[in-house]
């Protein structure tokens, strides 16, 4: 109902009592006019008494009580895997049957969405075809690509130190390997570089990064002793650090090298 609807409503009992007071004795003269019982007119001078105009608006019709509605920590459940995984109703309610024991009906669970205002997703979170969707980019050999790159993190409150988040990601078995320094320069990407010789079970064959001012000379001179192939120019890809954290200052723009066709320094 809508507000003038409502303004409506509350005016026209308000007609209704004032008709009623002018005549006080020919209150079934009223009711017969207006077409409304004694019983409502009756139940209207009593709200209107006791609340006065406010009294004269429809009060809400739902339950006081409900012994069989759906809980609301299922509800919430719901509204969370809408909310991040995008499920439907359908495999809303298998998932809480089989990860949560809990049987829901797939109606249940459309209506707490629609009632919740999640009935339709958004056009970028829909389900698109198989055709349509991106291809994982990955490598058959472990050590075959190793991408590197550097997260500014978050200071931490009550200290003026920034720290600096290193990630190295194998693209084919999606190693990661992290680690913190409180300087972002070529000695410690150095450092870094040499803690993930030897974390590794695996020889680096390519090592990529986005060529910053971290990733240059002095580290370029101990790439091309430890890694058989450093190219280090190649562009992002899916598996790049940058999806690893919540965000990452933005690419720069990488130099040129010549390269040949397989990725190797000519």
């Amino acid at each position: 109902m809508t507000k003038a609807e409502h303004a409506r409503i509350v005016a026209w009992r308000l007609r209704i009592l004032q008709h009623a007071e002018n005549e006080p004795r020919y209150v079934a003269q009223t009711c017969r006019y207006f077409g409304i019982s004694r019983t409502a007119f009756y139940r209207w001078k009593k709200r209107f008494d006791e609340f006065g105009e406010a009294g004269l608006a429809d009060r809400p019709r739902t339950p006081h009580r409900s012994p069989r509605a759906t809980p609301s920590a299922v509800v919430s459940k719901i509204l969370y895997l809408r909310q991040n995984y995008h499920f439907g109703a359908y495999r809303i309610a298998a998932y809480l049957q089989r990860f949560h024991q809990i049987e829901i009906a797939r109606s249940t669970v459309h209506r707490i969405l629609i009632n919740n205002g999640m009935g339709r997703l958004p056009a970028n979170q829909k389900h698109q075809p198989h055709r349509k969707r991106w291809k994982r980019y990955e490598k058959a050999q472990p050590g075959h690509r190793l991408q590197m790159d550097v997260k500014f993190l978050e200071r931490i409150p009550g200290t003026g130190k920034r720290l600096y988040q290193f990630t190295a990601i194998d693209d084919c078995t999606r190693i990661r390997i992290l680690k913190v320094y409180d300087a972002c320069n070529q000695r410690t990407a150095i450092r870094f570089l040499n803690t993930v010789r030897e974390r590794l079970p695996f020889r680096m064959l390519v090592l990529q990064t986005d060529n910053g001012a971290e990733f240059q000379s002095r580290f370029h001179w101990l790439a091309r002793r430890i890694v058989r192939y450093p190219a280090c120019l190649y562009p992002p890809s899916i598996a790049a650090p940058e999806r690893q954290g919540r965000a990452l200052a933005p690419y720069r723009q990488p130099g040129v090298l010549p390269t040949d066709r397989s990725g190797r320094y000519l």
